[in-house]
């Protein structure tokens, strides 16, 4: 069978090799400073102006302190900078808030803006003291290296143990200019988003409201973060940020009725879904990304219930890494999803991205299969699940990676 995934594409689009950099009016910087052994682990973005922002957080009852400012500092929906460190998320730290806030207003001085104005994130080991030292020793270095050319660099910067830099932008048309969203993300264990560490960055030169900016990220998220799992563990850290600096000349958007609202929240949800996409494929020690589709379901609460919960499945992953065609492991998530759902009308695809499939089950029952055709497509590294429920019109789609023993051997020894 062929999977038809529905598409709401209507906006006239073009992805470019960019990132936070390239909407107008954007520069930033990453440096090391000296949170981490080695490599990159300070990062800035500025904006050339005060922006519109909005941004969604964890929900893990546990929060770190930089989350704490963020919101105090974005409670008026406006910003200029952020900075963000990777190495230590400053998370249950008896000092957190004070070094977080401390650290706004060395970068506010160093760029000469308000430290209300710079929102502040951090990723890294949890529980580990943070000192301001790096923050002081390495602001010098981190302003004098903002350009327009350096979004790569910010991107390495807020890695922990991600193999690549994850990043991406559009360019799009608006009614009466052109505009462009780019943004940069990280995350490789410690996902399972409830919008690991994950953390998302973006940039649009697009005039939007504060509170239409934050209704769209919020519609955006819930599609595409929080439909990617990596291990089941939602972080303390978890924040998507967005700055809109205007830039691009176009009419602010004043609500969702704006015929300019659309176009933007389209691109704005396919830059998530790429980043979001990288982080699961990326995710600590994955060999294989997993794309779970749920098809005609009754509603799309369903479809995304019974999709994040096979992707999310240490026994689903662990089969995927295995190369085993393991039904019952798909049905059984399937049951544990917390919706009604009646196996007896369900079809399962496995498939690869060239669309060599199998069907291995038909009905609700587990039917014979080539089985050496499903270890080949088990082997590929996008494989794709495809459900069908045959109940009605919605579906939904979700994002994770098998299960192996290179993530044990890369958590046993985090810390060290």
């Amino acid at each position: 069978m062929e999977t038809i995934i529905k598409s709401e594409k209507a906006t006239q689009w073009k992805k470019t090799e960019g990132n936070i950099c390239s909407p107008s009016g954007f520069a930033a910087a990453g440096i090391q400073a000296g949170f981490k052994k080695s490599g990159k682990d300070l990062a800035l973005i500025l904006s050339r102006t005060l922006s519109s922002t909005a941004s969604v957080y964890t929900q893990n009852a546990v929060k770190g302190a930089p989350l704490v400012i963020t919101k105090e500092h974005s409670s008026n929906g406006l910003a200029q900078a952020i900075v963000c460190n990777s190495g230590n998320a400053n998370t249950c730290n008896a000092n957190g808030l004070e070094i977080a806030r401390e650290a706004c207003a060395i970068v506010g001085e160093s760029l000469g803006i308000l430290e209300e104005n710079i929102l502040v994130a951090s990723t890294g080991v949890i529980g580990k003291p943070l000192s301001i030292d790096p923050f002081k020793n390495g602001i010098k270095e981190l302003v004098e290296s903002l350009n327009e050319t350096s979004g790569d660099f910010a991107a390495e910067a807020i890695l922990t143990t991600d193999t690549d830099i994850k990043q991406t932008a559009i360019q799009f048309e608006l009614s009466e200019t052109t505009a462009t969203i780019g943004g940069i993300s990280k995350g490789s264990g410690m996902i399972h988003p409830n919008m690991a560490t994950m953390l998302g960055f973006i940039t649009t030169d697009v005039a939007i409201a504060p509170d239409v900016l934050q209704q769209a990220l919020k519609e955006v998220v819930m599609d595409t973060f929080n439909m990617i799992s990596v291990d089941g563990d939602t972080s303390t850290n978890d924040m998507v940020t967005v700055l809109a600096n205007g830039e691009a000349g176009n009419n602010e958007i004043q609500s969702d009725q704006d015929p300019d609202y659309k176009p933007f929240k389209e691109v704005l949800h396919e830059v998530c879904k790429e980043l979001a996409i990288a982080i699961a494929e990326d995710g600590e020690g994955a060999s294989t990304l997993i794309t779970c589709n749920v098809l005609n379901a009754t509603n799309e609460y369903k479809a995304k219930a019974i999709a994040k919960q096979v992707i999310s499945s240490n026994l689903v992953k662990a089969a995927v890494y295995g190369r085993d065609a393991n039904v019952g492991r798909l049905l059984c998530a399937i049951g544990y999803s917390g919706v009604d759902v009646d196996y007896r009308n369900i079809d399962i695809y496995m498939r690869s991205e060239d669309y060599r499939s199998v069907c291995v089950c038909e009905a609700g029952s587990i039917v014979s299969f080539d089985e050496d055709k499903a270890y080949d497509i088990l082997g590929t590294d996008k494989l794709f699940i495809d459900i069908y429920l045959y109940e009605g019109q919605e579906q939904a789609t979700a994002w994770g990676c098998d299960l192996t023993t290179e993530y044990v051997t890369i958590n046993s020894a985090y810390r060290t």
